[in-house]
């Protein structure tokens, strides 16, 4: 049955960049119920069925980004959309059901799912339809053609912060990392970014990923109690990096910062970096990194989702909801063109804009955002480095060889050097 949601809002064109007009007009979507016919579903009708845990653990997760779906729907003043959800429940044979179903309803597109083993689970269902997959998991590796993500990937993350760093002088990276396949890609996409930039990551050190212990770990990575001094007293020396990459978050960073200005690193002779994940924790008490930089999506328009997301559901949407948002407002943009080539359209090098910035997908199934770089201060992140409004170049991420890593490379701690060779040719 269809339902009806009618609420004044304003319009967020996908691609155009326009400015926001007032629209007012009526919600409708459908269910994974049985699908009833009407006056409105012609065809010309661009379906699309959004693949989402409403139930099982993950269900607060996918409400959310359903919510965040009939918002924007409500934005795009579409009336050839039409979205039917599906519920995968959270797990891989859910998901396979949930695209069943949908592919038997004649959906166009498939936005969602949500993790990467309900990704892996529908794609080869999907591909063989020759339905496009527009999911939210950010695990690289079940992204292929005609199965693309909107979630943010590590990889696009490390160069942005890589570019930045580089652009400010810094040439000489260090790398503190969990011993976990997170640490592998971070690593991977550093050593790529800061290459393609004349760089050179010079060490890249490994922890145990549950440890809030980095006294050795760091006191290793910053050759502290080496005899590296000037001026003939150990605090006057200097580390031979003049960056580092951090990506952790909560306590597990804090401690790990704290280390450094215990042995006598900081900044701004230190560029300290890190990734999206430093914006859920508080760091603008923290002494050491004042100065840090990290990449943020846009926030240009988060303020009016926010805004509005609360005044219709009563909460503050997650900072995924967003993606939901974008997904359905892509979804639009697609059914206004009526591409003959939906795959063609979906990767068009031009990109589009959304609640979360400019973005664009790559054929390969990963993606670019357009982001802030975030700089932290006493008084709370600035940011250091705006995103851009939209993208002019087609290249994709990091695409450099690590065949250098035979000849040239970074010293490890905490980590095997063969074993870490063979894990960054892919071999985790």
């Amino acid at each position: 049955m269809f339902k009806r949601f009618c609420i004044l809002l304003l319009v967020f064109v996908l691609s155009s960049c326009q400015t926001p007009v007032v629209k007012q007009k009526k919600i409708f979507f459908k269910s994974s119920s049985p699908i009833e016919e009407s006056e409105l579903i012609t065809k010309e009708s661009f379906r699309v069925g959004v693949l989402l845990p409403l139930s099982g653990d993950a269900a607060s997760v996918g409400n959310g980004l359903k919510n965040a779906a009939m918002l924007a729907l409500e934005d795009m003043n579409n009336p050839n959309l039409i979205l039917q959800f599906y519920d995968t429940k959270g797990t891989p044979e859910g998901a396979r059901d949930a695209a069943d179903a949908a592919i038997s309803q004649d959906v166009k597109l498939i936005i969602g799912p949500l993790m990467a083993t309900e990704v892996e689970a529908v794609s080869k269902r999907t591909r063989n339809s020759g339905v496009p997959v527009v999911a939210f998991s950010t695990n690289e590796t079940v992204l292929q053609d005609q199965v693309y993500t909107l979630g943010l990937l590590v990889g696009e993350q490390v160069e942005r912060i890589v570019n930045y760093a580089s652009m400010k002088g810094r040439e000489r990276f260090a790398l503190l990392l969990p011993d976990n396949s997170t640490g592998i890609v971070v690593a991977r996409e550093a050593i790529k970014a800061v290459n393609n930039n004349g760089g050179k990551v010079v060490k890249i050190a490994f922890y145990p990923p549950d440890t809030n212990d980095f006294s050795d770990i760091v006191k290793k990575l910053t050759d502290y109690g080496s005899g590296n001094v000037y001026g003939g007293i150990e605090k006057n020396r200097r580390v031979d990096f003049d960056a580092v990459l951090i990506p952790e978050s909560g306590s597990r960073l804090k401690s790990a910062t704290a280390m450094f200005g215990y042995y006598d690193v900081f900044s701004p002779e230190v560029l300290f970096m890190g990734t999206s994940v430093w914006e859920n924790t508080n760091l603008s008490k923290e002494t050491t990194l004042q100065g840090a930089v990290y990449p943020a999506l846009s926030r240009n328009y988060s303020a009016y989702f926010n805004k509005k997301y609360h005044s219709l559901f009563g909460v503050y949407p997650s900072a995924l909801a967003a993606f939901g948002y974008d997904a359905v407002a892509l979804a639009s943009s697609l059914a206004k063109k009526n591409a003959y080539n939906l795959n063609d359209a979906i990767t068009n090098p031009s990109g589009f804009s959304g609640i979360n910035g400019a973005f664009k997908i790559f054929a390969n199934g990963k993606n670019k955002h357009s982001l802030d770089v975030m700089k932290i201060t006493s008084k709370g992140d600035v940011v250091a480095d705006a995103a851009e409004h939209s993208f002019t170049d087609s290249a994709m991420l990091n695409d450099g060889s690590l065949s250098f890593l035979y000849a040239d490379m970074p010293i490890i701690y905490g980590k095997d050097e063969e074993q870490f060779r063979t894990q960054m040719m892919g071999n985790f």
